[in-house]
């Protein structure tokens, strides 16, 4: 395998579904800060930023866990633990990553910029959080959601209450799709140390997920309709709690695979939540 195809597997490019979990928050965001009408260019710039962020946040964990990953079944034979892409390119790679996503950024105003870099900061050390973080999964909603609050700042160049409490919605979404991704790693985990909320919530770790899930869901309900959203978002939302219940079918078994289908779909989950915001502004 050439050299190219490894830094694909590196960054993910075989494995969407990362980018597209960080999608929509963001494109949810800046549907909310500009009613409806986003620009186009705020649109191509958060589209592209967010691949490259995420293509990035790949490179950095897979350097932090290059010791770990060896030991457990699904990330053995990714190109780092393989051995035939050294950690010094994952992190050039990932450094070429940030700095291009920055470049994309250089428009924007100060309070955008001033924010991507607490992004960043977020991205790279998210990794080390599951050396001591019992929840590390809250930690990754974070990153997964910081487009909310840089997509405001873009828009408004202000980031309201309502863009936090997106964000909050997003930890939990982001608690309940990888705590269902944990599930599948839990055995490999539990040899190694690494903490997860799949452990961290032991037995209870289905009615965890569902909670979560309940819990973002009715933050972005409530803020859906502190911004004026209307009978759209709420068929949106219905959207995405009918997949959530699916989920529950999915992993009330516990099974690896079953869990893993879990958190893929996860995708349309998000679908349906900016499905119902953009169709509750272009059916006014």
């Amino acid at each position: 395998m050439n050299k190219l195809a490894l830094y694909f597997r590196l960054v993910r490019l075989d494995k969407p579904i990362g980018t597209l979990l960080l999608l929509w928050p963001t494109l949810d965001a800046l549907w909310l800060a500009s009613r409806g009408v986003p620009d186009w260019r705020m649109l191509l710039i958060f589209g592209i930023g967010t691949f490259l962020m995420r293509s990035a946040g790949c490179a950095v964990n897979d350097y932090a866990d290059r010791d770990f990953d060896k030991h457990v079944k699904r990330t053995a034979g990714r190109p780092i633990t393989s051995g035939r892409v050294s950690g010094k390119e994952a992190l050039v790679v990932a450094t070429v990553l940030m700095l291009l996503a920055f470049a994309l950024i250089l428009p924007l105003n100060a309070l955008t910029k001033l924010l991507s870099v607490g992004a960043v900061i977020i991205a790279v050390t998210y990794p080390y959080f599951k050396r001591f973080c019992a929840i590390p999964q809250a930690y990754l909603g974070i990153a997964f959601g910081f487009g909310i609050p840089m997509a405001f700042a873009a828009v408004q160049d202000a980031v309201p209450a309502s863009a936090w409490w997106l964000l909050l919605g997003n930890v939990f979404w982001a608690i309940a799709y990888d705590t269902e991704y944990a599930m599948v790693d839990r055995d490999d985990d539990l040899k190694i140390g690494i903490k997860t909320s799949a452990i961290t919530f032991g037995r209870f770790e289905v009615t965890a997920v569902m909670l979560c899930y309940a819990a973002s869901l009715l933050i972005w309900l409530v803020c859906g309709w502190q911004l004026g959203l209307g009978i759209w978002f709420g068929v949106g939302l219905a959207g995405a709690a009918a997949c959530a219940l699916y989920h529950y079918t999915l992993i009330r078994g516990r099974e690896r695979m079953a869990c893993f289908a879990a958190f893929r779909h996860n995708n349309w989950l998000g679908a349906a939540v900016f499905a119902g915001v953009a169709l509750d502004y272009a059916l006014r």
